[in-house]
This record gives structure tokens, sequence and C-alpha cells, in this order.
């Protein structure tokens, strides 16, 4: 696998065009890693309302950012204590590569130490907690998977800016997102930062790594444009 290292400090708009761009443009030999965070950010699936599932108002007045992803799936909070994970991977069997996706990522956090399950809804627990909820995107040429990692989230903000159904909740047996998610950093005594955490994952999964060329910015800079209408 390769690890394709990216711009830090941009809207999580540029970063689900880098994921598209990837996936069209490149000829892709092998599966891509990208790892990145971004600022207080909501993300909502394809098939989602937004007002349905966001706090608009409390969004606006903490200036946290909004944005439609193509991927299915639910609405997650991400800030800089949150670990973006990104596979671009040239297998079409997008089931498949999901599924391998979710194993993945649950296996290297058992190496931690972490006893992780994974669910129906491609979350992944430890001890019944979410601390990743993930989503896959389907191309003609290419398989997109992307998830989150809490590590260090602001959980006052998550829990203030997403508004899950009373079924929902009822659902998972909670009465808050709160008591659902928990942070990694109170779990793994031994990463001291979302640096370390990254450094984690690349050491264990990637045997190469890669930049983006000045153009590959430009053009995804172009692309970025149609992230930011919903």
């Amino acid at each position: 696998m390769k690890f394709i290292a990216l711009p830090n400090d941009r809207l999580l708009s540029f970063y689900l065009s880098a994921e598209e761009y990837i996936a069209r443009q490149i000829v892709l030999e092998e599966d891509v890693l990208l790892l990145w965070s971004v600022a207080p950010t909501v993300i909502f699936g394809k098939h989602q309302i937004a007002e349905q599932e966001i706090n608009l108002p409390y969004c606006q007045e903490h200036h946290i950012h909004i944005f439609q992803r193509h991927s299915g799936g639910g609405c997650v909070y991400a800030d800089e204590g949150n670990l973006m994970i990104s596979l671009i991977s040239p297998d079409t069997r997008s089931k498949e590569v999901f599924q391998n996706y979710l194993q993945t990522i649950a296996k290297q956090l058992q190496r931690l130490g972490l006893p992780t399950a994974t669910t129906a809804n491609n979350d992944i627990l430890v001890d019944e907690q979410k601390v990743s909820g993930n989503a896959c995107w389907s191309l003609p040429n290419a398989t997109i998977v992307h998830g989150t990692l809490l590590y260090n989230v602001n959980l006052d903000r998550l829990t203030n800016t997403l508004k899950p159904s009373a079924e929902k909740l009822q659902k998972h047996s909670i009465q808050s997102v709160r008591q659902r998610v928990c942070n990694l950093k109170d779990l793994l005594p031994n990463i001291h930062s979302l640096h370390d955490l990254q450094a984690f994952f690349v050491q264990n999964l990637c045997d190469k790594s890669d930049f983006l060329s000045p153009h590959d910015i430009q053009e995804i800079e172009k692309l970025e444009q149609q992230y930011t209408k919903w």
C-alpha cells in the first residue's frame, strides 16, 4: 500500500476532492492511503437532509463547516482531534474492499491492545463504544472508503452538532450521542498525539510513500468547487 501525503490546513472539500482526483485521474497499481485532519466540520451523507441531521444554528454560531460527501452513511463530526482515513483502491469490488478496510483498521487497533468489533452499520467499536464511522463510494474504475478515527475529538461539540433521531438513539439503548462514542486518547497511553497515531498506521500499513505534484494540487482545487454546494 502507498501512503500519499496531503497538504495541511485545508477544508474538508479539498480532501474529498483529492480522493476523487486520485481515484479518477491517477492510474492505480495498488491501494492508496490518505490520512488527514480538519478544523471543526460536519460531514453528512449523500442521501441525508442537512436540516434533519445537523444543528445548523449551533454550527453557524461556532463557525463549524458543513459539507456533503458522495458516499452514503450517516452524519459525522470531525475536528483537529479526529484522524480522517481514506483508502482508494483499484479494486472495484466495493463490498469486499469495504469489509477488508474495516477489518484492517480494527486489527491495527487490536495491535495497540484494544478489543475492537465491527458492526453492520460499518462502525468500529471498543467496548461497545464507537471510535470510528465509515462509508464507501464505488466508482467505475476504483473504490473509495473513508472514515473517522476519534482520538481527541471535542465531544461536547460533537454532541451539540449532531441531531440523531429518537429512534436511532433507542436502537442503541442510549439517551445521547455522547454515551455512544469515546476518544482513543483515553484508551491508548502509549500514543501521545494524533501525529503518533498517524505514524503508527503509516508504518504498519504502507511500504512506500509519495506526494502530490503542484499540477495535482491545482486540479484538485478545481474539482473542489463541486463540494462547496449542498
